[in-house]
């Protein structure tokens, strides 16, 4: 119930803010089930990163991990001096600028090319 609550402010105060392609920004992903990428905290938040931006409105934004994995489904990449952080390949979704919270940062352009190629060989 608490998420709802969340989600109706996030819904009807927060503005679309302006974001560009490989942004990393933390964003409002709510409670989800099952296995999907829930968001942290009061506020349900986790750090994305903007993969591809539709409009002004959408994006995909690929979630991010502190949590190391090595497979097919996860990109590691530096994002921050001596921390590694993992994008979860498999939770790729469709996302409301609406949600974004703040900017952290942006991925280098070779890490982006990784990470696309990665997704294009996943989605092959």
């Amino acid at each position: 119930m608490k998420w709802y609550k969340c989600k109706q402010v996030i819904q009807n105060e927060h503005p679309r803010l302006f974001f560009h392609e490989q942004d990393i920004w933390f964003c409002h992903l709510g409670e989800n089930v099952g296995v999907e990428q829930d968001g942290r905290g009061d506020e349900y938040m986790r750090p994305v990163i903007v993969l591809k931006k539709f409009n002004n409105e959408v994006f995909w934004a690929v979630p991010l991990t502190m949590t190391q994995k090595k497979n097919k489904y996860y990109f590691a990449f530096k994002f921050k001096e001596g921390e590694v952080s993992t994008a979860i390949l498999s939770q790729l979704r469709l996302i409301d600028a609406k949600r974004l919270r703040y900017k952290m940062g942006v991925i280098s352009k070779g890490d982006s090319d990784g990470l696309k190629g990665k997704i294009r060989q996943l989605l092959a």
